[in-house]
Parts: C-alpha cells; structure tokens; sequence
C-alpha cells in the first residue's frame, strides 16, 4: 500500500509548502518554551528540554531506525531520534516526502523535536542520482587529501541538498587482514593514511552542517580476516595501531558522532563495553557528541556475544555502559528495548547525559530553528562538476602494478584489441552504492576512446563464480497430504539429534537450503540448537540425463533415494559438498528422503544438483581465445566477489578467471590485465605470464572513462597500494608496518615478503630522488625538523609521483614498527622538471609509547626515509633527538 505521506500532485505540494510557512512565520508552541529559544545558550536550550521531557520521549530520542514513517504516524508521537533514508524519487519529490514527515515530528508531536534524517555516503550518498565516486580504498590510493577533501565536500553538498544531517561514514577501521570483506570500504592498513583521509573526510561534512559518523569503534577485523570476530589485543595495540583514526577524526575532523562495531572487545560487545565507551571515547578523549550502535548491534549482546538475557537486559547494559542511540531496523523493535528507560535499571542520570548529547547536536544543526529542506536550493545543481570530480577521483586511484616492456600504453599504432573477462562488459560500484544509470562499462569507454579506426571486441569468457551446483529449485520438488499435492518438501523436525519421538513440529519448506547460524529452525518451537530434521518427498528433474546430486553443508547428513542410501556422512567433523551421480528421466517422480543433525548450531545444509547449470563455459573461454588470435592486444578484466559479512579465505580469481588469463597470455602477445575489486588478490598462478597489470579498485560511476584513458595514455596512472599483497594466504595477516621478530620472517618454502608492497605504484614516466638534507639533524625532544630533497621528472611523459616518508626508531626502550608512513605528497612533474620538496617532521610524527603506555618523544636516533613506497627506498638520512 503507498503511504499517504508520498503522495505527489500539485494541491498536495501547495498544501504542504502552505503549512510549513505558517509554521515559520507562526509557530504554535509557546515562546515562553526557553529550548525555543534561538538567542539562549545551546546548553541552557538543552537543560530546558530534558526538564519537559518524559521517559518515553527521552528514549525515543535515543532510538534511530533504518526506515521511514509509515501509514500510522501516531506510532510516532512521542518523537524519535532519526529516520534513515534511501530515496528512489527524484529530486523534488524527495525533498517533499522528507519535508512532510518533519512536519509530522514538529507539529503533531507534543515538545516539536526535529528529526535527524541521516544517509550512507560511503563514496557518494546512497540516493537516486547522487554522484558515485570511487571505492574507499580507492580514494585511499590516491594518496591525495586535498582531493578527498574535495570529494567530501560534494557529497556533503548532495547530502545537505537532500536534507541528510547525519551520514554513517567513513570506516576508518585498519585493515589488517585483507581477506577481511570490508576491506574495500577501508582506507587501507596504515592508521597515519587512515587518519588523513578520515579527516579530509569528516572535516568537510562537518564544516557543511551535516554530522560525520566515524565507525567501526574499534577494530572491527578479527583473526582470520574475518568481519566482527571477537577481539582481543592489547593496549599498546589498541593505541598504536587501532586508536590513531578516531583520535584524529574527533579532535582534528571534528566528528560528532562515532558507532560502536558488532564484534566484541575484551569479553564486552562493543556496544556495551564501558571501557571504550565511557573511560576511553568519552573520559579521555573528551568526546562530546553521541555514540550510535551499529543497526541491530545492541540485540546482538543477547543473541551473539550472549551477554545479556534479553533484549532490555542489553539495552540496559549498553546505555549504562556508554552508547547514547540504540540503531534498528524497524519501530516494532521498539518496544523490546524500552523497558529498563521506564523501570529504573538506566538511571535517570544516564538517560538525561545521552539525550543532552543527541539534542545538544539537533540545536547544533538549528532544526529547531530550521526543520525543513529548501526545495529550490538544490534542484538545479550543475551536475557535471560532481561527474568530472569522481572521473579525477577515478583517475587518480587506478594503480599500475606491472608494466614490462612499456606494454602500457597502448601504441597509438594499434588496430584492433580484444577486451575479454566478466568485468569488461560492467561496472561494478562496490558497497554501500547508489543505483546509478549513468556508468560507461570499461568495453563501452574503450571503443569510445578508440574511436573508428580501431577494432574494438568483446568476449566474456566466464563468469566471475563458476556455478558448478544450485540448490534444487522449489518446482522440482513435491509431497502429499492426502490427496492433495504440495509444492517443496515437508520437513519434520526433532528436539533430539537421533530423529526419534514425535517431531516438535512438521511443516513445508521450499527447498532445502538453510543456514541456521544464529537461531535453530524455528526458535520459537526448538530453544537450542540441537535438533535433527527428517525432509521427505518427491524429486523430479525437468531433463532427462545423467547428473550429480547431493549436499553441501555441515555433516552429518544421509541422502536416500528411492529409498536407497545414496549419500552416508551420518558424523560431524566438518563443512563439505558430497555429490553423487544420478541418472533421471524428464519428469519422472523419484521418492527423496534427507536426514541432518546438529548438535552445537551453526548449521548450513542444501540439497545441490547440476541440472540446469550451462555446461558451455568451456565453449565461452575458447572463443575469448580465438578472439584474442585475432587481435594485436587483449585486455582482460576480472575481478573478486566481497563486501559486508562476505570475507574470502582464497585471494585468487575465483572461477575460471586464472585460466582465461593464462590462456589469453600464452598466445604472446600483449596483454594486460585490469584487476576489479576492493582488497588484495593472489597471482603467483599467471603473473609472470601477464606483462601489464592495472588495478582499478571499484572506480565510481566515471570509472569506465578514466580506466580507457588511462590504457590510451591519456593520463598517467599513480595510485598507490593502501594495503599489502601478499604472495598467498598462508603469510597473512601480512602488513608493512610490523614490529621486528624475534628470527626471520620467512618460511621453510616461501619468503615472507609480499607480492606487492604498500605504497607500490608504478608510472608511465620515471623519477629521480636527490640530495636528501634534515635541518637541523640534531634537534631536542619537541621541536620539529624538515627533510627537504629534490625531486625530478627523468622521463620522457608528464606524470605525479607520491613521495612518502617512513621513519624507523634506530632504538627505543620497547618494540617498535621496522617503519611507518609519516607523510606524504602527491606531486605532478612535467618530463624533465625538477622539484624541491620538503616534509616537516612534528613532534608528533616521533611520538610513541612507553613501556607505561603513556605517549612519549624518546632520545636517540631516527632513520628518516623517503622513497616511493614502503620497499622503495631512494634516499635515507638520520635524526638525533636529544633530551629536552
């Protein structure tokens, strides 16, 4: 049912720009209301408020939801935090819809609180028609904070435009395992980069009235590379490595919200650890805007970490322990954590702290004063500044890994090219992306570029996922009751693992494909998670032939079919895919039988077959090759599949993509390969086979574009690598900035160094480091030093070059990194240009802490380097600090 609040004609609109005047020219509450106030202190304002307020309405300003109002807006009248928006309208129409449900919240509720409507804008805000940059790794890669500054700001103004006064970004969470899915919404693995792309990030949106939220709080990677594991590090490490991003996000950016992670730290879900929150954020970082949960993360205490008995329960102990806004996904919700603000378990001491936080913000923004979204001010918003910034953007993120023989770029001689891979022929924006229609596929962009007299052709190859199996299909399956046939298969389910007794309860599934990982089937009818399932019925297969059939999930499982043991793995040891051959005619009734147990939770079972899986992949990789015989030069481009609570335990290509590059490579003729994706990938498999490779990360909506000028020469690509690659797995977690071992860092068959290390990049040009000077190069403890040297252009293009300063402690009284970025530039030379560049090195870039974990400048001596990334050292000097 369409609500009555998106209406959209013409009386409607009239009508709602006619009250809303009326409201600003004659509001109907009180002036004698001290909160309404323009003239008083925001924190006599603020005191004023809490004194009228009652319980509930207090804790509706601490509950944040992921929707909008609905058909019932009396659900509402007692006020609430905020509402998430994600808006497909256009522009006017979403303008209106937001303004009419703010007008809800300051007329109709009893005190006429404002709301805070609040957006994701990860790299663009997630609305119809707002401009997708680059990938957050990406922007890192630029090494560039004045452009990221310019970024931020144009989502800032297309959020303010749209009324969003919150955006829940940047992720300044460290990525220190890469097989970690949320590494491409990173600013990498370094915290000094982090911190400078946090704060170009933040200081924008909050210069622009709209409040930043960085996140995750803190550390939100876990062993293994795996999202919101639990954690466990020490202080130092908390400090060194995790802290850096906030503190500098908060005192420098001038953030004014941060959200707590899901995963817990030191036995206490982030969301409810009073450590991080009230002792560390709020105590001694002085923070004073709010602390938001991540959405359903309070919950969480009781049904993840299992820390907290119910709902209330959790809701208590993280407002007690210092989270200010309880984040979820729907109003229902509302009355499960509601309960300890009215029955005296938060005390009111407690309560009124985290709404003068919330309310201090709303009068910081002057809601009070002005609620409402200008339609006019962004409805003609000149666009093609926001379009050519994310193509900059784009540009300047693209790092070239590899380029023997000057593969790249492409000779202006070339006459035909053959673009070949799953990612050719689309654009992928990565998460936390708006829909966007205005993307140029990389194909499109290079036959745009080419032009008339180059033959541009296209091949996919293969998929980026090889579907080997799908789950049999809801149509294909059947069971009678009575004389009535029922689509899907019943299922009967058992409070025991050995399927004996009456089943608990019976029903029909649709298919057999479940991942009961956080709950049993159905907790409401099985409490724990140990139970068995008996699923029976009929199996017919559309097609005649011979196939495979079976399971994949957690032993133990039997198949039977026709009442024959098909499939025994009636054990539990491990996660698995058992298939069998099977041969069916079309349409035939087979009698299916599937038995599973599980005793410690954590299930995942399907019921897998290969009918109706294309079997012509092989047929798509041969022409991709014959395509590639055809032409002068093949570029591939591939990719990897990631993203929120989807982390990768292999780094390769996955699918068939390895053997499409080998087999395009081994034809000997140029070929270069774009690498699509957020995080690091394994090649030792065709690297030495492939001359040229670029990667792209998830480029934004002008991706394609800046990817085609890039290959034609028409910029010089200089990103740089914000995270290690590694060779393989088997050395991750694998970053640059480690501390010394006690040995070496090798293995018995590999080394320990990487593939690629951070701050690689390589250029169409060449450049030259000279005549490093430190002045002075002896200083005492709080003073600063400069390292100046010269930097020139000794090739024969115009290109940028990112000069990055490393230090290392030559000895300190405790462990310290074998180096750490401390600065860096992004310079653009023409050929044969010199430059004289200088890095001022601040008492706080020396900083470290103690054996007491107290910040410190020691005495001794610095190895000042500068080079072209963390391996790439060109020049190196020495800095004695002295004692004060």
């Amino acid at each position: 049912m369409k609500s009555k609040y998106s209406k959209q004609n013409s009386t409607f609109q009239i009508g709602l720009i006619f009250a809303i005047s009326l409201v600003v020219f004659f509001p109907h509450h009180s002036v004698a209301q001290t909160y309404r106030d323009s003239t008083a202190t925001i924190e006599y304002r603020v005191n004023d408020l809490l004194t009228r307020m009652t319980p509930e309405e207090k804790f509706w300003q601490l509950f944040m939801l992921a929707g909008e109002i609905d058909n019932d807006p009396a659900r509402f009248n007692d006020g609430v935090f905020g509402l998430q928006i994600n808006s497909d309208l256009d522009f006017t129409a979403s303008v209106n819809r937001l303004n009419l449900v703010q007008h809800h919240f300051v007329e109709n509720t009893r005190l006429g609180i404002p709301i805070i409507f609040f957006a994701e804008a990860l790299h663009g805000l997630t609305q119809k028609n707002a401009t997708i940059f680059p990938q957050a790794i990406g922007l890192a890669a630029t090494f560039d904070t004045s452009l990221m500054h310019e970024i931020s700001r144009s989502i800032a103004e297309q959020c303010r435009n749209q009324g969003i006064r919150q955006v829940l970004s940047p992720v300044i969470n460290i990525a220190t395992d890469v097989r970690w899915g949320r590494t491409e919404e990173t600013y990498g693995e370094d915290p000094f980069l982090s911190s400078r792309m946090g704060v170009a990030f933040v200081s924008e949106f909050e210069r622009n009235g709209i409040i930043a939220t960085p996140k995750h709080f803190i550390a939100n990677v876990g062993e293994g590379g795996r999202d919101s594991y639990p954690i466990d590090i020490g202080e130092r490490s908390l400090r060194e490595t995790h802290l850096p991003p906030f503190e500098a996000c908060i005192h420098s950016g001038g953030a004014r919200s941060i959200m707590t992670s899901y995963n817990s730290f030191d036995g206490s879900p982030c969301s409810a650890s009073d450590r991080l929150n009230n002792r560390l954020l709020k105590r001694e970082m002085g923070f004073r805007g709010f602390v938001i949960s991540d959405a359903g993360a309070v919950g969480g205490a009781n049904v993840l970490h299992f820390t907290a008995s119910d709902y209330a329960d959790a809701s208590a102990k993280a407002i007690n322990s210092g989270l200010d806004v309880i984040f979820q996904t729907s109003i229902d919700h509302s009355k499960l954590f509601i309960p300890p603000f009215l029955d005296g378990r938060i005390g009111k001491a407690t309560i009124d702290s985290a709404v003068a936080r919330v309310l201090r913000a709303k009068f910081q923004l002057s809601l009070f004063e002005q609620p409402y979204i200008d339609p006019l001010k962004g409805k003609n918003t000149d666009t093609s500044t926001h379009l050519q910034l994310s193509r900059r953007a784009a540009s300047e993120s693209i790092i070239l890994l590899k380029n023997k023989n000057s593969t790249l770029p492409l000779p202006k001689s070339i006459r035909s090219i053959a673009v070949i891979g799953p990612d050719a022929d689309t654009l992928r924006l990565g998460g936390y992306s708006a829909p966007c229609s205005r993307t140029s596929t990389i194909v499109d962009a290079i036959r745009s570029r080419a032009g008339k007299n180059i033959d541009v052709l296209y091949s996919k190859g293969c998929d980026r996922i090889a579907s080997q199996y799908v789950a049999v299909p809801h149509s294909q399956l059947s069971w009678s009751m009575g004389d009535s046939t029922i689509t899907g298969i019943k299922g009967e389910y058992f409070n025991n693992i050995d399927l004996t007794g009456r089943p608990v309860f019976t029903r029909t599934d649709s298919s057999i494909d479940f991942a009961w990982t956080l709950f049993s089937p159905d907790p409401q009818q099985l409490t724990y998670d140990f139970y068995s399932v008996r699923w029976t019925g009929t199996l017919r297969s559309p097609v005649t032939g011979k196939f495979k059939l079976g399971i994949e999930g957690n032993d133990g499982y039997r198949l039977y079919l026709n009442d024959s043991l098909l499939i025994d793995n009636w054990s539990k040891t491990s996660y698995r895919t058992t298939l069998s051959d099977v041969s069916f005619i079309a349409n035939q009734p087979q009698k299916l039988r599937l038995e599973y147990f599980e005793p410690t939770g954590n299930a995942r079972i399907k019921l897998i077959w290969n009918v109706g899986i294309p079997s012509d992949e092989e047929i798509q990789i041969q022409k991709a090759v014959d395509l590639a015989n055809r032409c002068e030069a093949s570029i591939l481009a591939v990719g990897i599949e990631e993203g929120e609570f989807r982390d990768r335990a292999s780094l390769s290509l996955p699918g068939r993509q390895e053997e499409l590059i080998r087999r395009v490579a081994a034809l000997g003729k140029p070929t270069i390969v774009i690498l699509v994706g957020g995080s690091a990938i394994t090649m030792s498999n065709w690297i030495d086979q492939v001359p040229s490779i670029l990667t792209v990360w998830y480029p934004g909506e002008q991706g394609g574009m800046a990817i085609a000028d890039a290959l034609f020469g028409d910029i010089n690509p200089a990103g740089r690598l914000p995270i290690t690659y590694p060779l393989t797995e088997g050395q991750l977690p694998l970053v640059y900035n480690h501390k010394p071992t006690g040995r070496g860092d090798d293995y018995n068959d590999l080394s320990g160094q990487p593939l690629f290390p951070f701050g690689h990049g390589l250029s169409y040009t060449s450049f030259e480091y000279t005549n490093l000077r430190i002045e002075p190069s002896e200083m005492k403890a709080g003073q600063s030093a400069i390292a100046r040297f010269t930097l020139k252009n000794t090739g024969s293009r115009a290109g940028d070059e990112v000069t990055q300063l490393y230090i290392r402690d030559e000895l300190a009284s405790v462990a310290r990194p074998i180096t750490e970025l401390k600065e860096f530039q992004r310079v653009h030379l023409q050929p044969g240009e010199s430059r004289e560049l200088s890095f001022t090195i601040t008492p706080d870039l020396l900083t470290m802490y103690d054996q007491n974990i107290q910040p410190t400048i020691e005495p001794g001596m610095s190895r000042i380097m500068i080079g072209a990334s963390s391996k790439d050292i060109r020049l190196r000097a020495f800095l004695q600090v002295k004692s004060r």
